[in-house]
């Protein structure tokens, strides 16, 4: 079991967050000082990795991130509108409230992993290894391999049936090219 992260921890690190990112809107800075000055509602919030998969939550991101500039998630409805997004956390304070920030590094920031906390709602299968991906990868370069072999056949048939003889050798040669060239991957 993980140890709650103390509200004072939480405002310093909002704080701290605030003093060294711009973020991509500027409805994002309402709301993280909205929940600086509001300890009740606070106590709900919980800095989380992948947000989108839990029932509330709140993605925002800085002017260095390549990610989205602002994402309010509750109970699958999805908007973009900050202001939508405040007046559900005004209006609904006890209700727990997941938030992901998206700048330069989040991942290999200290201070931002001192408030981290594991996300409850990311389903199992969300975690491919790198095994995983490399086999799916094997799967999908033999699969289309096979296409183009096939489709090649296809194409000699149609050459002998339409008797276009150069037609016919030049891809009994690409044939040939293409095995040899597939013949040493793994299969």
């Amino acid at each position: 079991m993980q140890t709650p992260i103390s509200i004072k921890d939480k405002k310093s690190f909002i704080q701290w967050f605030l003093n060294n990112y711009q973020l991509k809107k500027r409805e994002s800075v309402w709301i993280l000082n909205y929940l600086i000055n509001h300890h009740e509602v606070l106590t709900n919030v919980h800095f989380v990795r992948d947000a989108k998969f839990c029932p509330r939550s709140i993605i925002i991101s800085t002017h260095c991130s390549k990610d989205v500039p602002f994402r309010f998630y509750k109970d699958h409805l999805v908007t973009t509108d900050p202001e939508k997004s405040f007046h559900d956390i005004r209006l609904n304070q006890d209700e727990t409230l997941y938030v992901q920030l998206n700048f330069r590094n989040a991942n290999q920031n200290t201070t931002y992993a001192a408030v981290l906390e594991d996300n409850p709602f990311v389903p199992d299968e969300y975690f491919i290894t790198r095994k995983d991906k490399d086999l799916a990868k094997q799967i999908m370069d033999h699969s289309i391999q096979s296409f183009r072999r096939k489709h090649l056949i296809k194409k000699i048939d149609q050459a002998l049936d339409k008797k276009c003889e150069d037609e016919f050798h030049r891809l009994v040669e690409e044939l040939k090219k293409f095995d040899k060239d597939h013949m040493n991957q793994p299969k």
